[in-house]
């Protein structure tokens, strides 16, 4: 490790030591009892609310938006930032009127609502498609873009810092599952913004000189003007990345919808909450946090333009920024990017192996868990309890090997990794919303339409990615993938509408109750949010 001081491989060491031993002091359990399903795969439906926000945080931001982010901050500027600024106005939108019926529905994966909601065939459908995206795109991005830092911050092979990440994350949540990953998420969320603000200072501060951080963030919005448009014109060259205006009225509403309110890895913290209350306060938290983060991830990238404008690719920018931080303070802020990363790739992990032990392996044996009784009363014995949380576990280290191992194949050769992910997931995020959407407020929707909703976005969206000398359409290829998932989001959504009225369900096929549920919300819910649109309708109104 030539790239860090011993002082910074102190720092390093004593964090590693200290999130370990924190990890599994929480996953104890009292003397004579076992962990169960509940416990292992939704910490016991116990989370308080500034777990939620700050699990939700570290889940979502890892290598991938850190690093990955940054380097887009590096090639298409402030832009980028609205796949943050976006995301905290939909995660309200989730709060108010998704989890009241996840929660009321004691609902503890997306699979196992669509199968209560549709049947059972689209549950296991989605459960296969899930565990694939988890494992070949989120996992390996996680992994290949940390391993990046870790090899440019501390010198070391990135061979090794692969492995060593994916089974430090592994080892780090495997005991303790669900609670040991949130309730220790606030520790690694502070030290994530702490170290992000920090480099975030001292380049603007580099770029300043004697005029301090505002000069240095003046000189870049003079310097780098370019840098700074938030709607992006149809003649700026990443304009297919971020298409304009579909940032605030197109297909990013997709992609978040789909991330952020049926994605199981950042949706299970809500569905642990101890309270629907709870749930909704721990989403305006992270809602708050979401609008904070392009100072800590985007602006380094932008900065970075100025004091190393000749990287080799876009994603080495914020490591590079990284050296600039003195001894003892790069060990800090070093520990929080793998923070970042261990904390998004053990929440990662988990899900993985939340969705294959419920989802399939509990279904194919006919094992009813206690996760999924509604009154929280044991129907399987001890031994299918035991036997549940250690399939669990074995599949979430198949799933680390499967990640350690196909990292460098699918991602070497990419320069932004970040754009591969939001792409190729956007295969399945209109098929997903289609199916949710519907599932959740249009009681005539059926399992014949939610299948052949999701297979449309699949087969659509590769019609429109397949690249004109592999034999696809120049027309649909040129299309921008934002405005391809808006495409392909109402296609599919008018076909399985079609579908679903010309092959109507009986209604007992329907488990999905409304009964009881309220979309009504708090004060401090409803203030909060309004501050959070106001502060979002200043921010596009300032870098339109």
């Amino acid at each position: 490790m030539t790239g860090l001081s011993q002082i910074d491989l102190i720092v390093v060491i004593v964090y590693a030591i200290g999130i370990f031993g924190l990890a599994q002091w929480i996953s104890r359990e009292k003397a004579g009892r076992t962990k169960n399903t509940s416990d292992y795969f939704l910490a016991s439906k116990a989370l308080p609310w500034w777990a939620i926000g700050a699990s939700l945080i570290a889940a979502n931001i890892s290598a991938e938006q850190i690093v990955g982010m940054s380097g887009s901050g590096y090639a298409v500027g402030l832009a980028i930032a609205s796949y943050e600024w976006m995301a905290a106005l939909t995660l309200l939108i989730v709060g108010k009127w998704f989890l009241p019926i996840f929660l009321r529905n004691e609902i503890y994966t997306m699979p196992q609502f669509l199968e209560q909601r549709f049947g059972p065939t689209i549950r296991t459908v989605m459960a296969v498609f899930w565990l694939a995206l988890y494992v070949f795109v989120n996992l390996t991005s996680i992994l290949w873009l940390g391993s990046i830092a870790v090899t440019q911050v501390a010198g070391v092979d990135q061979d090794v810092a692969l492995i060593g990440l994916g089974i430090f994350a592994l080892v780090y949540q495997l005991r303790g599952g669900l609670k040991a990953v949130a309730m220790t998420d606030i520790v690694q969320v502070t030290l994530l913004v702490f170290g992000g603000l920090v480099v975030s200072w001292l380049t603007l501060s580099e770029i300043g000189g004697n005029a301090g951080v505002l000069g240095g963030f003046s000189r870049l919005t003079t310097e780098l003007p370019e840098k700074f448009d938030m709607i992006l014109s149809p003649d700026n060259p990443f304009y297919k990345d971020l298409p304009g205006l579909s940032v605030l009225i197109g297909g990013m509403w997709i992609a978040n919808l789909s991330y952020w309110g049926f994605n199981q890895y950042i949706i299970q913290r809500a569905l642990a909450a101890k309270s629907l209350g709870e749930a909704q306060k721990g989403v305006v938290f992270a809602a708050f946090l979401k609008m904070l983060m392009p100072i800590i991830i985007v602006l380094p990238g932008i900065a970075a333009v100025i004091l190393a404008p000749d990287l080799a690719k876009p994603d080495q920018a914020y490591p590079t920024m990284m050296r600039l931080l003195p001894t003892g303070l790069l060990g800090l802020v070093f520990a929080a990017l793998v923070a970042a990363i261990i904390a998004s790739m053990a929440s990662k992990i988990n899900s993985i192996a939340t969705i294959f032990t419920l989802d399939l392996y509990a279904k194919l044996k006919g094992i009813q868990s206690r996760a999924s009784e509604a009154d929280g009363d044991a129907a399987a014995s001890m031994a299918h309890e035991k036997s549940l949380v250690l399939v669990g576990r074995i599949s979430a280290v198949v799933a680390t090997i499967l990640g350690i191992l196909t990292a460098r194949p699918l991602l070497g050769s990419l320069d932004q990794a970040f754009q591969y992910i939001q792409e190729f997931s956007g295969f399945v995020t209109p098929g997903i919303c289609v199916i949710f959407l519907l599932g959740l407020f249009w009681p005539r929707a059926t399992e014949a339409g939610a299948l052949v909703g999701a297979v449309a976005s699949v087969v659509l969206s590769f019609l429109f990615w397949l690249p004109a000398d592999w034999g696809g359409i120049a027309a649909l290829n040129a299309v921008p993938f934002m405005n391809r998932m808006m495409i392909v989001f109402f296609i599919s959504l008018a076909l399985a509408i079609i579908v679903s009225l010309l092959r109507p369900a009986q209604a007992e096929r329907n488990r999905i109750t409304m009964q009881g549920v309220s979309f009504a919300t708090s004060t401090g819910f409803n203030l909060a949010s309004v501050a959070v649109v106001v502060v979002l309708a200043i921010l596009y109104a300032v870098w339109w």
